[in-house]
């Protein structure tokens, strides 16, 4: 008996505190709501961003041959954190791709703009995704010749400008958000713009090499050490299979070579064994740069990992040619529908030797690779685990005046935006803050600043 009332009492006590909790959810204050949003993206559910279009200016820096002229810029944008009129403003400088792809990949920009209250803003590359100023005659010449980093940080600045008069912001602190070429555009647009950017966070933002400046070697270089740091011996059995591939290759064991590496044709020249060099190569560094934790679906599909992934395909058997052919598959047959790889259309040789990707988009690059952004890297199997694979600014130069009639401005990135000088352009006493301690001081000081 006394069991059973021991039993009930406690059956009791559930119910109440059951109650308790469940009025304590309906009445939550804003702060635990908003706190409570944060906890629901980290989980996995996303905002949900409109898709938008922005009339804009066609050419910044000329009056008369098209400067009246507009296109129309995709922008994504979401104000499901927004606290509205006076909350930040967080601005992605897109880069070079469709915008979507970064959108859905970036869910650091999105958890900051619940902690903060901020309105966020994906805009699209000029000449990437669906922002073609000229649609599919873009990447002709001359049209593609306003295909710049000056036009694209003009286009967000007018973007930016217009769209805080139409949302009635004006008096919100815009911050911008980059990584890899994008978080270069938001360090420029702080330098070019700080009038409309109150600060900017870049991401592995190559912006001294694009400039020429560093060691040539350095990216290969950091792109094995990657693997290195995963398994010493990976990286050794990576050199052994390029190794037997050019003894092959130099035996012109060209049938032997395609049964290795399932290559839809059989090579036939020094031509074909250098973009085989390439396409494996390439297929190394898009494991590197997208070595994230969890799978990722942009540039492609890529497991959780990939590095872990290609060592562990590496070491995987004695047969070291098998071990390379599978480990690029990682790359190029993550479906596993290919029966066969086509050595020029799985990838483009181009004026990036990281590679350009495929599709439009990977004209776009290429064009921006000829002009002002410099990437001449090269491997030599000496501090990297490639073959030697050169591409100097005399390669590029002859490249580009043959597929684009342009000559590179190798130093031009380094004039028009400081070079490594940037600590001359802004503050220092950020360096032990966390990325949301920034944004929160950044906004503060510009609120100081433009108060009357």
């Amino acid at each position: 008996m006394q069991c059973h009332c021991c039993l009930l009492l406690f059956f009791v006590l559930f119910l109440v505190l059951l109650l308790l909790l469940l009025s304590l959810l309906l009445f939550l204050p804003p702060c635990f709501q908003s706190w409570h949003k944060g906890a629901e993206l980290t989980s996995g559910r996303g905002p949900q961003f409109t898709e938008k279009y922005f009339s804009q200016t066609l050419d910044h820096f000329n009056f008369n041959s098209m400067g009246n002229l507009t296109f129309s810029q995709r922008y994504l944008i979401t104000d499901e954190y927004w606290h509205r009129g006076h909350g930040p403003i967080f601005f992605y400088t897109g880069n070079e791709g469709d915008i979507w792809e970064f959108a859905l990949n970036s869910g650091f920009i999105t958890e900051l703009a619940a902690q903060q209250g901020a309105l966020v803003i994906f805009a699209e590359h000029r000449y990437y995704g669906k922002s073609l100023p000229f649609g599919k005659e873009s990447f002709n010449i001359p049209e593609i010749s306003l295909l710049t980093v000056e036009q694209a940080l003009a286009d967000y600045a007018v973007m930016i400008t217009e769209l805080k008069q139409q949302l009635a912001a004006t008096h919100c602190p815009v911050i911008v958000f980059g990584g890899s070429y994008g978080g270069m555009l938001s360090v420029y647009m702080r330098l070019k713009y700080p009038n409309v950017v109150a600060g900017a966070l870049a991401a592995s933002a190559p912006i001294l090499s694009t400039a020429g400046l560093g060691d040539s070697r350095q990216f290969f270089r950091d792109v094995t050490a990657d693997f290195e740091s995963v398994a010493p011996e990976c990286t050794d059995a990576v050199r052994g299979a390029f190794h037997q591939l050019k003894e092959l290759a130099e035996h012109q064991d060209y049938i032997r070579i395609q049964s290795e590496f399932l290559l839809c044709k059989p090579p036939s020249s020094a031509q074909d064994i250098h973009q085989l060099n390439g396409l494996l190569r390439n297929a190394f560094t898009l494991m590197a740069m997208l070595d994230y934790p969890y799978s990722t679906h942009f540039m492609g599909n890529m497991p959780a990992n990939p590095v872990k992934v290609a060592c562990e395909t590496m070491l995987s058997g004695p047969d070291l040619l098998t071990n390379l052919r599978n480990t690029a598959g990682i790359v190029y047959n993550s479906t596993g529908v290919l029966t066969c790889f086509d050595l020029y259309s799985l990838y483009l040789e181009c004026a990036d030797p990281t590679g350009c990707g495929l599709g439009s988009d990977s004209l776009a690059w290429d064009y921006q690779a000829c002009t002002e952004i410099d990437l001449c890297y090269e491997s030599n199997n000496v501090t990297d685990m490639f073959p030697p694979l050169a591409f100097t600014e005399k390669d590029r130069e002859l490249y580009c005046a043959k597929r684009w009639a342009v000559v590179p401005r190798p130093d031009w990135l380094k004039t028009q935006f400081w070079g490594d000088a940037l600590s001359t352009a802004t503050h220092h006493s950020y360096a032990r803050k966390t990325e949301a301690d920034l944004i929160a001081q950044w906004v503060k000081m510009e609120r100081t600043r433009s108060m009357p």
